[in-house]
Formats: C-alpha cells, structure tokens, sequence
C-alpha cells in the first residue's frame, strides 16, 4: 500500500468515526461510542419532572395567595380597590403558567396550578353557572346612559323595548332629559328626576326624595366647566307601589374612580358616596328595596362591602357569567348592580350596548 493509499484510509475511518457508520465487519467506531456515552450522561444530569420548574410552580403558589388574600392587600393609593375591581382576570395567569409548565415539562408546576385554580373556582366559579329561574314577578333595568350619549332618544327606545316594570336611568343631563321623557312617556307614565338620575315605572311612585352621596371631583375639580361642578342630586328614594306592597326602591350613581399620577387609584368621592348609600340603606325601614345603579365598584370592592353586607346581588344571586357591564365596547367589570333586600332574584342578565359607554343590566325578582 503506498503512503497516499494509506492516507486516504485513515481520512475513511476517521469520517466514520464522526459520523457513526459502521465499517465491513458491523463495528461502530470509538468516537460514535464516545459521542452515545455523553449525551446518555447529559440526559441522565438532567433535573426530573418533580425538580423543573420550581419558579413556575412557586409563581403559581403566589398566584394562589394574592387571590386568596386579596382583602388584606392594602389599600394605599386606592390600590386593593383596584385589584379587587379586575380581581377574576388575575386568572388569566393561569393558562400562562400552564403553558410555561408544560414547556418545561415540570410535573411540579402543574400541580401547584392547582392552588390558584381551586381559590379562582371558590371565589368565582359559580357566578360561571346559570342560575336564573323561570319566572318572575317584575322586571327591573338599570342603565347609566352617558353624560357622551349622541342618541338618547335610541337609548330610551332600547330600554323601552326590554318592557321591564322599573328604569332606572343615571347620568341624565339636561339636554337629554327631554328626550327620555318624551320616548318613555307612553310606557311609563310615572316618573321621577332628581339631578342626574331618575325612575321611569309602569307603576304608582310616591314618597321620592334625594339621597346625599356626597359628590365631588376630587384631584380632576380643576379641569370640569362650571356647569359640570355644580352640586347634583346622584341618588334618590322612591317608593314603588306593587300589588304585592310598597318596594322601595333606590338609584345611585357614585363618584367615578380615576388613575391620576399625583393621587394613583383615587377613590375619595366613590368611597365617601358608598359610605352615605351604607347608611341609608341601613335606616331604610321597608323590608323590600331594591338598589339600582351604577356604584363604580364591583360587589369584591371592598369600599361597597358597608351595601354589599345589607344587600344581594342579583347576578350573583341568579345571573349566568359574571355579567360585566362596563365598558360596553369590551366590558372588563361589573360596576352596575342591581342589589336586593326582602325579595328573591328569580333572573340577572346584561341588555345588548346603547349609545352609552355602559352596558344596561337587568334583573327578574319575585317575591
């Protein structure tokens, strides 16, 4: 053999070495052995299934506290009104973490996404079930109609074709009123108007009187017109008389919640107007009221928990979903309620948009 034949032979077995080939005789070069012995070592280093993943899992444990833990959060800044106002979408962290587990192959992540699964269920699954009866002796709507609606009267045609017994209608300006007035008249022949809110009912009303909520503007007094910051009446009380017996009935619009970078979640005049309802709910002498409006707070909000702890909610009571109402264009919250007290929600339900940014909600009760 000369020196070039021997040279391109030692080039053969060197190439099958790299590659693993097998030569004539079936032997697998050294170099493919040496190349199968360290990966099997690399696999046989790797973490299990029961130890990837420990900042998944442990990002699901905290996951699993905040929500269950939510009320002690505090409230600096207006800052557990806010988590407890978008307090279901912290679930969407969960298909997150999923995802993030399943990547990683992690059986210990997956198992800790139980945690904040079950509290999320405990907290909100039932609000996913339908709970509304057949039934139902009268029909109540609530809708804040828009300071911004452009077509009130369209508005007031839509709420009449929902031919609920009782509207309440919030954030009413004195342009518009005419229109509500002159739409709903054939409907409703009784009605009420106190400042920006109102009661349209195909039935008797008496004793109706304004409720001080306690309204102001807050760090943003400074950029409303005059006319704008004017005191208005933002709640009343009106009796309802039914065959059944007087219903009491209250509509309330609170003040708005706003994000400011001097004040952050700034609650001031929501909080001090769900105070002032707390209290008048509380020496409401009928047994049987219904509390209709726009409260700019979600039944999980704790400055509402003084109303919510006299009060039922009807979507929580007989809704189906969570029945979010605002904004109409993509609503993320719930913050119009219909509460009740001395009655039974047979239904709850969300009316299709308006030309207002909310959506109007509406209830069945019986008694």
């Amino acid at each position: 053999m000369t020196v070039s034949e021997r040279g391109q032979t030692m080039v053969q077995v060197d190439a099958r070495e790299q590659t693993g080939q097998r030569d004539a005789e079936g032997h697998t070069p050294s170099g493919a052995w040496r190349a199968r012995i360290r990966r099997a070592a690399g696999i046989a280093s790797r973490p299990g299934p029961w130890k990837r993943g420990k900042v998944l899992a442990g990002s699901a444990l905290l996951l699993g506290l905040f929500l269950s833990l939510h009320a002690q959060i505090t409230d600096y800044g207006g800052l557990g009104s806010l988590v407890e106002t978008f307090l279901p979408w912290f679930g969407l962290f969960v298909p997150v973490l999923l995802a993030g587990a399943l990547w990683r192959r992690s059986a210990c992540a997956v198992v800790a996404l139980l945690v904040p699964v079950l509290v999320w269920l405990n907290l909100f699954g039932g609000l996913l079930i339908d709970k509304s009866r057949s039934g139902g002796d009268l029909t109540v709507v609530s809708h804040n109609v828009g300071a911004d609606n452009s077509d009130p009267a369209g508005t007031a045609r839509a709420l009449a074709a929902s031919d609920a017994d009782v509207l309440a209608l919030e954030e009413i300006t004195e342009q518009a009123k005419p229109s509500y007035e002159k739409v709903l008249a054939k409907a409703y022949p009784y009605h009420v108007v106190k400042g920006t809110v109102g009661v349209w009912s195909k039935l008797p009303l008496s004793g109706t009187r304004p409720v001080d909520v306690k309204m102001d503007y807050g760090p943003l007094a400074d950029t409303k017109p005059a006319a704008v910051k004017m005191t208005y009446d933002r709640a009343l009380r009106t009796t309802v008389a039914t065959d059944q017996g007087p219903l009491a009935v209250y509509v309330a619009h609170l003040g708005s919640v706003r994000v400011t970078p001097r004040d952050g979640f700034w609650t001031e005049s929501r909080d001090r107007g769900a105070k002032a309802l707390a209290e008048a709910v509380a020496a409401e002498q009928n047994e049987r009221m219904l509390l209709l409006g726009d409260l700019n707070g979600t039944t999980d909000d704790r400055a509402l928990a003084g109303v919510t702890a006299r009060l039922r909610s009807a979507q929580d009571a007989a809704g189906e979903g969570l029945g979010f109402s605002w904004p109409a264009s993509f609503p993320v919250a719930r913050i119009d309620q219909i509460l009740v007290r001395g009655v039974e929600p047979a239904s709850s339900w969300v009316l299709p948009a308006t030309g207002s940014d909310h959506l109007p909600v509406a209830a069945g009760i019986s008694w």
